[in-house]
């Protein structure tokens, strides 16, 4: 018999950036451990294609396409998740984008603030408006942020990249802080070297794969599929005392 407290029927999660990657790997597993899914992109298609997956597990699902930089946008996503799902128990901020790498004394502010606008703006606006329903409808929550090591380690030559996901992490211990009075949990995982869109053109680089692989005990990239076990618990009520963490998934790399 199943542990009991995964079991996350009769929940609600969100997932932003949920079409891919990370993102579509926690949405699926959310699916498959009973969780209506709601994903937020800004690709249409993509966004539809993951539904259909996600709905071939029979529970309800609901897609928004959605730039988490835009304030405006993110309320009405969420005004029309709640709509079509009634709630949302769990919100994944996963949507993030990239760094383009170089150094700090040539970066300059529109690099800054193109990448800040999604992975800390972006991340503020979810959070803030998933607290808020969660708060006012009473009964607790989750809120997870995705972070990376680049928040624990020095990411040279990707300074902003780095600033956005230190920040995640600073703004989920908060969170769980203030919000543990309404029975909110917060907390952030940091994913290592995983396989996504995102990384591809790294991933492929044989010089790099060369210099970063044996450097990860697990000896392989991470994918999205590994990231559903976190999301399932994170979701569930197994994790109700769990708040405040920041939950590495990195195949060992940053203790080797």
């Amino acid at each position: 018999m199943a542990y009991g407290a995964f079991d996350l029927g009769g929940k609600v999660a969100l997932v932003t950036g949920g079409n891919s990657g990370i993102g579509l790997g926690m949405a699926q597993a959310l699916a498959e451990a009973g969780a209506d899914v709601a994903i937020w992109g800004t690709n249409a298609a993509k966004n539809a294609e993951a539904v259909a997956a996600l709905a071939a597990t029979g529970v309800r699902t609901h897609a928004e396409v959605c730039d988490v930089g835009d304030e405006a946008a993110v309320e009405r996503a969420f005004a029309n998740t709640l709509t079509a799902l009634g709630r949302v128990d769990a919100c994944f901020a996963n949507a993030g984008t990239y760094g383009r790498k170089g150094k700090f004394v040539d970066l300059d502010s529109a690099e800054w603030h193109r990448v800040t606008r999604v992975n800390l703006d972006g991340a503020f606006y979810t959070l803030r408006t998933a607290a808020r329903h969660m708060v006012e409808r009473g009964g607790g929550g989750s809120l997870v942020g995705t972070a990376s090591l680049a928040a624990i380690e020095g990411a040279a030559h990707n300074t902003h990249y780095a600033a956005t996901k230190g920040a995640m992490v600073a703004v989920i211990r908060a969170l769980a802080v203030e919000l543990a009075r309404h029975g909110i949990r917060a907390n952030a995982v940091l994913p290592g070297w995983i396989e996504t869109a995102m990384t591809a053109r790294s991933v492929a680089d044989e010089r790099f794969a060369g210099a970063v692989l044996p450097r990860i005990p697990a000896r392989r990239w991470g994918t999205g599929a590994d990231f559903g076990g976190i999301a399932v618990y994170l979701a569930s009520d197994a994790s109700t005392y769990h708040s405040g963490d920041c939950l590495v998934i990195d195949g060992g790399y940053s203790l080797f």
